[in-house]
C-alpha cells in the first residue's frame, strides 16, 4: 500500500467503495429488483403466477452455486477479475430478461445474476477488509454491504418510475444502471499482489480446529445463519404480491411498502453494526433476533397497515445487516487470524446460500399448495428465526460459557 498518509486513508475507502457497488449490484438489483415486478410480470402474462415465484427462486439457487465456486473462480482470475466479471455478468442478464423468450431462458438468466451475488458475498468482503486496519474494519464492512440495502431502497423507487415506461424498458434501464455503477468502479479493486497491513496480532497461531468450544460454537453460528437464511425469504420474495394481491391493495401501495423495506435495508448494516459494537456480536444476534421474531409474527397476523409498514422496516434491516453482524461474530471467535475468517466466512455463506435456495423453492411449493397464504410463509419464517435464537442461548449454556465471547 502506499505510505503517504493521506493516500493511506483515502485508498481504503476506494476500495470499500468497489465493494459497495458490488453489493449494490450483485444483490441488492439483481436479487431485490425483481420483487416488485412480480405483480407486474404477472399482470403483463410474461408468465403465470406459478412460474413467477419459480423464477424467483431461480437467482436464490444461482446464489448457492456462486458461493460454492466463486474462489474457485477467483484462483484462476483473481479477487478483482472475478467480481468486475460477476458485476458484467449481472448487467447482461438484465440486458437479456427484457427478451423473455421462454420460462427456461429467464431462469438461466436470472439463475446467472444468482451465481454473480454468490461469488460477490463470499469475495468482497475478503477482498476489501485485508486493506483496513482493524478498528475500522466494522465500519468499513457495514459500508460495504450497505450497498444492499441502497439497492434495496433503489429498486423500491427507481422500477416504479421504470415500470411507467414498460416492462422490457425497466429491465433495459436496470441493465443501464448497472453498467454505469460496474464502470464506476472498474479501476477502484485492489490488485491481488498489493502489498496488506498487517496487524501485529495476526501471525498468532489459531486454535487448533475441529475439537475446541469455539469451533463447536461456529458450527452453531453456520446453522443459525442458515436458518436466518429460511426466516428472510418470504419477505424479500412475497412481500409486495402480499400487498398487492394478497390484500388487494393495489401495486402503488405494494411500492410504498417495498420502499419502506428499503428504507429498513439501509440502516441496517450501520444499526445492526453499532448494536454489535455496544453490546458485542452475540448480544446484539440474540436480541436483533427477537427483534425480527416479533415483525415477522406481525407481518402474519395483522392487517393494518400502519403496523406492515412498522414490521416491513424492521424486517428490512434484516437481509443487509445481518451480513456485517456474522462477519463481527466471526472475527470475535477467530480473532487476528484473516485466513481462518475467510474460510469460515465462505463456510457460513455457503450454509446460507445452500438453506436460502431450499427455503426458496419450498416456500414456492407451500404457496401453490396453500392456494397462494402469504402468511402461512411469514409464520414458517418466524419459527425459523425462533429456533435460531433458542439454539443461541441453549447452545451457549451448554458449552458452559467457557470463553467471554462463546
Amino acid at each position: 500500500m502506499p505510505t503517504h498518509p493521506a493516500t493511506s486513508r483515502q485508498t481504503p475507502w476506494r476500495y470499500i467503495f468497489a465493494g459497495f457497488c458490488a453489493s449494490l449490484i450483485g444483490i441488492g438489483l439483481a436479487r431485490f429488483a425483481y420483487t416488485p415486478l412480480i405483480p407486474q410480470l404477472i399482470q403483463a402474462h410474461w408468465f403465470s403466477a406459478s412460474n413467477v415465484v419459480y423464477l424467483g427462486a431461480a437467482n436464490l439457487a444461482g446464489y448457492l452455486v456462486g458461493a460454492l465456486l466463486g474462489r474457485h473462480i477467483a484462483e484462476r482470475l483473481s479477487n478483482e477479475h472475478t467480481l468486475r466479471l460477476m458485476m458484467l455478468s449481472v448487467t447482461i442478464a438484465f440486458l437479456a430478461c427484457a427478451f423473455p423468450l421462454s420460462t427456461a431462458w429467464f431462469f438461466a438468466w436470472r439463475f446467472i445474476s444468482g451465481v454473480a451475488g454468490g461469488s460477490i458475498m463470499v469475495l468482497v468482503a475478503a477482498t476489501v477488509l485485508p486493506h483496513v486496519f482493524g478498528a475500522r474494519k466494522g465500519l468499513a464492512s457495514g459500508a460495504i454491504f450497505l450497498g444492499i440495502g441502497i439497492g434495496i431502497a433503489g429498486s423500491g423507487t427507481v422500477v416504479p418510475l421504470l415500470l411507467n415506461l414498460g416492462l422490457r424498458e425497466t429491465w433495459i434501464g436496470l441493465a443501464l444502471l448497472s453498467a454505469l455503477i460496474t464502470a464506476a468502479s472498474w479501476f477502484a479493486w485492489p490488485a491481488s499482489k498489493q502489498k496488506i497491513p498487517v496487524s501485529k496480532k495476526s501471525d498468532q497461531t489459531p486454535q487448533a480446529a475441529g475439537h475446541s468450544p469455539t469451533d463447536f460454537i461456529i458450527k452453531v453460528l453456520y446453522a443459525e445463519y442458515a436458518l436466518m437464511a429460511i426466516g428472510l425469504v418470504p419477505a424479500m420474495v412475497f412481500l409486495v404480491d402480499f400487498i398487492t394481491r394478497g390484500l388487494g391493495a393495489g401495486t402503488h401501495l405494494g411500492s410504498l411498502i417495498w420502499i419502506l423495506y428499503g428504507v429498513g435495508a439501509i440502516f441496517g448494516p450501520p444499526l445492526y453494526g453499532f448494536f454489535a459494537d455496544r453490546l458485542g456480536g452475540r448480544t446484539a444476534l440474540r436480541f436483533l433476533l427477537l427483534l425480527q421474531v416479533l415483525a415477522v409474527v406481525g407481518l402474519a397476523s395483522t392487517s393494518n397497515y400502519a403496523a406492515i409498514a412498522v414490521a416491513t422496516i424492521i424486517v428490512g434491516t434484516f437481509p443487509p445487516g445481518i451480513v456485517p453482524l456474522v462477519l463481527t461474530r466471526i472475527r470475535e471467535l477467530i480473532p487476528h487470524h484473516v485466513h481462518q475468517q475467510n474460510i469460515a466466512w465462505g463456510h457460513a455463506t455457503t450454509m446460507f446460500a445452500l438453506f436460502q435456495a431450499l427455503a426458496g423453492y419450498a416456500y414456492s411449493a407451500i404457496f401453490n399448495g396453500s392456494g397462494g397464504n402469504h402468511r402461512l410463509l411469514f409464520l414458517v419464517a418466524a419459527l425459523s428465526l425462533g429456533v435460531a435464537l433458542i439454539a443461541d442461548i441453549v447452545i451457549a449454556y451448554a458449552v458452559g460459557g467457557k470463553s467471554k465471547r462463546s
